[in-house]
């Protein structure tokens, strides 16, 4: 029986790559895809796919928040995260959210698939290199500043940095701008971070924005 898959990625160009590296596998279908993360909670809520593949880095609600949303509907589903950045703390956020795998795009692509059988198959799936680096975020010393993020901050900062306003966050998180406002108060409080500027240069340095980003 195939496993029933939900693609989701904003690159349609490397999604197509991915689907088809997936459809090549006779107990994998790519069921549906998509490049928003609203789409990927409807397409969701309709087909119930056994397992989503869920970019983290996407426009608007980031993949994190959309399988945070996805898990709350469904105690059972199943997510694979999935994403360039191949820091821990990418991993860690998105396993905190409920995904039960996470693979880095530069993984080969047999990675991926193992992956998807992994996570269908109940299991939690984590490349070699990412187990390393999230058992020595545990160690004293190697913790990341953002770490120290809750899971809603952490999403604030990441729009703070793309030069949002409290008010643009607040109507994508759909909160109330005094809520938005305290978590910016609490992100720079925890960070020690003063101005937008020394935002963005963190977001930087932890691979959040691209290096000529105005």
């Amino acid at each position: 029986m195939s496993v029933r898959t939900l693609l989701v990625d904003d690159h349609a160009v490397v999604r197509e790559g991915y689907r088809r590296l997936l459809e090549r596998t006779p107990d994998i279908r790519v069921v549906a895809e998509t490049g928003s993360g609203e789409e990927a909670y409807r397409m969701f809520c309709e087909l119930s796919p056994d397992v989503v593949v869920m970019d983290i880095n996407l426009p608007g609600t980031s993949g994190v928040d959309i399988t945070r949303r996805i898990l709350a509907r469904e105690a059972q589903a199943r997510v694979l995260a999935f994403s360039m950045h191949d820091d821990a703390m990418f991993a860690s956020r998105a396993l905190q959210a409920g995904a039960k795998g996470y693979v880095t795009k530069a993984s080969a692509p047999e990675v991926l698939v193992e992956a998807v059988r992994a996570v269908a198959a109940g299991r939690i799936y984590l490349s070699q290199d990412m187990a390393q680096q999230l058992v020595l975020q545990t160690i004293p010393g190697h913790q990341l500043p953002l770490s120290n993020l809750s899971a809603r901050e952490f999403e604030v900062f990441r729009l703070l940095a793309e030069g949002r306003s409290v008010a643009e966050i607040a109507q994508t998180m759909c909160l109330s701008q005094k809520t938005i406002a305290n978590y910016q108060s609490s992100i720079r409080q925890k960070l020690e971070l003063t101005n937008a500027t020394q935002i963005v240069r963190l977001a930087m340095s932890h691979g959040l924005l691209d290096a000529d980003f105005q």
